[in-house]
């Protein structure tokens, strides 16, 4: 076996020994460096040493098995199980290889001549794992061993991004895996490459969720986190020839999952439709429908720690896999029907909901995944003997979003139906288990399911709707007799035809705390969308989100990363981002500056070369990169930011030669997916595509200005994008942007913004200060009054550039009529309820004041400079610590090993 790696290793040698050589010395540099200013806890600094100590027993257990409910094992079984795994795998480059080849050998059955590059990904990804198991057993075990409390974040997306990259760098081994695998012939950076993003989550909500189990794992603190593994994620975006968003499946498990871990044996029955039954030992829900919730685990990491939690995401089987007699009978469809049926509901992420089937699968998803977590909660907290009712004294539930919501039901229904306890006391249990975070203001995007589809799939659920909103109007008629409106505002039952239930009152009301994500937008949950609830005493406060700055800054920017560690002389700032106003000190001084300004030039030119192999287009690096990349919605506005385009661009065809040599140059870049059934988001997409199609075209003022719509974006897309951005757009009518976290990564990443006084961007400005936004539009308190105006006539748009580039799309400049038409529709006064029009004049001018700073160079980079000095509130460590803190009481509890061992330690090359 020795021979054979030395064999592999030789066949990346000869050519690339020389390169080896010196990137190892670089490295060996590097880590010296780091190492030296690094901080880092002494049992991490063990690790990163490869000190070898005396064995000691390691805890074994992934949460499920624990001492309490474990096999009886003889004393030499155990002492035999002590030493085989009370070691860690050893962290030399040498044995990384052998452990990567031993993988390409027995895991992926290759040889040395199919070892290619996704051969080479998968071994190492499973090297990789093989490393996190050990922490992830020893931290569960450590916590289930301790008893502390854990919150579980439920949430219907996780956009976690690329997996091996991240996990190097928390686990500090990055440098090993580089040398381990430049000796076998292959660059890590080409490694990481061949990783598809998993198809988890589509937007902010996700990407979100993901920043918050990273700094849950950095912080210490105990937590999983719960989803659906979608097989074919929400979708594949691609733009055909014609400009036009095409949807298709987005295949990431193709090539399978080497992060995760299928748990077979953690699978919980799932109901769906059927009829309840009064029987003498109370009520039963029977029938209908039955499918298996499957667990696969994914470990995440912390950074400078041993911690790794859980990220469990389930899988919808058939509860039989195969009707054996349909087969036989002749009907083969029938035989795998039931199979057919299960496996969609975990299929699609945000599945079409304009149709009843579509609305159906939605809720059924939902439902699937909060009762299997609701099961693996409950079965984790039994393990001691106590009693359910003190539930919330180990358990705190998060929920994202109103799309778990149904969970408060589900456990409403466990405590009464299956262990016969009183409404009373499962009710009080209840509301202190769950805490609600709300994300959106937008009356659509608050969820809410018709009665008769509720009753139909999950009758009991609906029965107990009912009860709840019964007992909570009875006690607001009581303090306010005769007060009918009031009732309707408050009740969770929305009556209509049909009569609906809203999923957010039903969340407030069965919560023991409900938070927006924004000052801005904490103040308009509880002014717009609950002032009722807020008056009679519910718990409303803020959480202002934020970002790990380990994979925005540390992972996305490397040369901003290093600049920020050598100027303060310290890399503590990954784990308290507000180390980095450290910097702001040297804000004159030159070396500060060229150094800032060549680590974004680097990070341009890595963007331009993304663009020359999408569209094979050069593009001026020292132009002005303008970025917006978002979810497509109206209410994001990428129709005003392609107006101001268009309007830019008839500006140039009317300058002279002379004048257009004196303009700043531009790229403007777009990304995001409109969802499939969002007609009028995939119309913007097509504008978009025609004006580029249009302006880049341009041969005259092409130099000046081009165009692009990147597709699919993701979040290893938006990792090139973000570092490459000298101004981003948040540019949402105001009022209407719960957060948005993309905001705070741009400035991060030594970008200005350019937006409205909506969402996050508030509270940037108070941080940064004015000189480093870009602030335009109408403020909330106008939009209504602007609104009536526009819809009534009492207000008229003259801006002789938006009616020119009306005009122009509504000719046919840049796109056909079927696309034109709506757009056009939308913009007139009494259909522009997003007010595009309205602010197209002051976004103009904020652009224009865009340019004329920027033609200042030195001034520029240092208003970039301090903007990213004073971002550390904006670290989602510093929300996670607020919530576990304010809202789920629960305390870090680090895992250190007593004493460190490795195993291959006699491995020589």
């Amino acid at each position: 076996r020795v021979q054979w790696c030395s064999s592999v290793a030789e066949f990346g040698e000869g050519a690339r020994e020389e390169e080896a050589r010196e990137v190892r010395e670089g490295q060996q540099g590097e880590r010296r460096r780091i190492m030296s200013l690094s901080k880092r806890t002494q049992s991490f600094q063990d690790l990163a040493k490869g000190s070898v100590s005396q064995p000691e027993q390691r805890y074994s257990g992934t949460g499920y098995t624990t001492p309490q409910d474990a096999v009886p094992i003889s004393e030499e079984r155990n002492k035999l199980l002590a030493s085989l795994m009370s070691q860690y795998l050893s962290r030399e480059p040498e044995a990384i290889q052998r452990q990567i080849v031993n993988h390409v050998e027995y895991t992926l059955a290759r040889t040395r001549y199919n070892f290619d590059a996704h051969g080479a990904y998968q071994a190492t990804a499973f090297s990789v794992r093989d490393r996190l198991l050990e922490s992830w057993n020893d931290t569960q075990q450590y916590f289930t061993e301790r008893d502390v409390k854990r919150v579980y974040y439920l949430s219907l997306e996780f956009l976690m991004g690329r997996y091996l990259q991240n996990a190097l760098v928390n686990m500090g081994i990055k440098g090993n895996f580089e040398e381990a695998l430049l000796g076998l012939g292959y660059k890590l950076e080409d490694i990481c490459e061949v990783e598809r993003d998993p198809g988890l989550g589509n937007g902010g909500l996700g990407r979100l969720a993901a920043c918050f189990m990273d700094s849950l794992a950095t912080g210490n603190y105990p937590g999983w986190g719960y989803g659906i593994r979608y097989k074919y994620g929400m979708f594949f975006q691609k733009v055909n020839e014609d400009g036009y968003q095409i949807e298709v499946p987005d295949y990431w498990l193709t090539h399978g999952n080497p992060w995760e871990v299928e748990r077979l044996d953690v699978t919980y029955p799932v109901r769906f439709f059927g009829h309840v039954e009064w029987t003498d030992k109370g009520i039963r829900w029977t029938g209908g429908e039955v499918v298996r919730a499957v667990a696969y685990d994914s470990p995440i990491p912390g950074y400078d720690t041993y911690n790794t939690l859980n990220l469990r995401l389930w899988s919808a089987a058939p509860a039989h896999e195969f009707d054996l007699d349909s087969f036989s009978k002749g009907d083969f469809y029938g035989a795998i029907a039931n199979k057919e049926a299960s496996e969609k509901i975990s299929s699609v992420l945000y599945p079409n909901d304009s149709t009843d089937a579509g609305k159906e699968l939605r809720l059924k998803q939902q439902y699937f995944f909060v009762c299997a977590t609701l099961q693996d909660a409950i079965r984790r907290f039994l393990k001691r003997d106590r009693p359910l009712l003190d539930l919330h004294t180990k358990v705190a539930i998060q929920l994202n979003d109103t799309h778990p919501t149904i969970a408060i039901v589900e456990l409403m229904r466990i405590f009464m139906d299956e262990y016969g306890i009183g409404w009373t006391a499962s009710w009080k249990t209840t509301q202190k288990v769950f805490s609600y975070t709300n994300h959106t203001v937008l009356p659509e995007a608050l969820e809410k399911w018709s009665v008769p589809l509720m009753e139909k799939l999950l009758p009991r659920h609906m029965q107990i709707i009912y009860e709840i909103n019964r007992r909570h109007l009875e006690t607001i008629a009581a303090k306010y007799p005769g007060d009918g409106e009031k009732l309707q505002r408050m009740s969770i039952v929305e009556d209509g035809y049909p009569k609906m239930v809203r999923m957010a009152q039903l969340a407030v009301v069965g919560s023991h705390c409900v938070n927006g994500v924004a000052a801005i937008h904490s103040g308009l949950v509880q002014t717009r969308l609950f002032p009722d609830f807020v008056q009679e005493g519910y718990r409303f406060v803020n959480m202002t989100n934020g970002v790990t700055p380990r994979r925005w800054i540390q992972q996305a920017n490397p040369s901003l990363s290093a600049i920020i560690s050598r100027w303060i002389e310290s890399d503590d700032w990954v784990v308290n981002l507000d180390l980095v106003r450290g910097i702001e000190q040297y804000v004159d001084n030159a070396d500060l500056q060229r150094e800032f300004v060549e680590s974004k030039m680097e990070n341009k030119k890595r963007l331009a070369k993304l663009i020359k192999e999408q569209f094979n287009e050069e593009v001026n690096c020292d132009a002005l990169f303008d970025i917006q990349i978002k979810r497509i919605h109206e209410y994001k506005r990428q129709l005003l930011n392609i107006l101001g385009v268009i309007a830019r661009y008839n500006k140039l065809k009317s300058l002279s030669d002379e004048q257009l040599s004196k303009v700043v140059p531009r790229v403007h870049v777009f990304g995001g997916k409109a969802a499939a059934a969002y007609v009028q988001a995939k119309n913007i997409i097509r504008l978009i595509n025609g004006v580029s199609s249009v302006v880049n075209k341009d041969s005259r003022t092409s130099k000046y200005l081009k165009v692009y719509f990147m597709p699919n974006y993701n979040v290893t897309l938006a990792e090139a994008l973000i570092p490459a951005n000298d101004i981003s757009e948040h540019i949402s009518t105001a009022g209407m942007e719960a957060s948005g976290t993309s905001n705070m990564k741009f400035v991060m990443n030594g970008g200005l913004i350019i937006g409205t006084m909506d969402g996050a961007n508030i509270e940037i400005r108070e941080e940064v200060g004015d000189e480093q936004i870009f602030i335009f539009g109408l403020l909330t308190p106008e939009i209504d009054s602007a609104r009536d105006a526009m819809k009534y006539g009492q207000y008229k748009v003259q801006d002789a550039r938006l009616e020119e580039a009306i005009e122009q799309i509504h000719a046919g400049k840049f796109c056909g009529q079927d696309t034109a038409g709506p757009i056009v529709r939308a913009l007139e006064p009494y259909n522009d309820y997003y007010l595009v029009s309205r602010d197209f004049t002051s976004y103009m001018e904020a652009q224009d004041r865009v340019d004329v700073a920027f033609q200042n160079k030195a001034e520029w980079t240092k208003r970039c400079i301090r903007a990213v000095a004073r971002m550390g509130k904006f670290s989602s460590d510093r929300t996670i610590k607020e919530y576990a803190e304010s809202i789920w009481n629960i305390e870090p509890t680090p895992f250190v090993p007593g004493s460190i061992a490795y195993k291959d330690t006699s491995f020589k090359k």
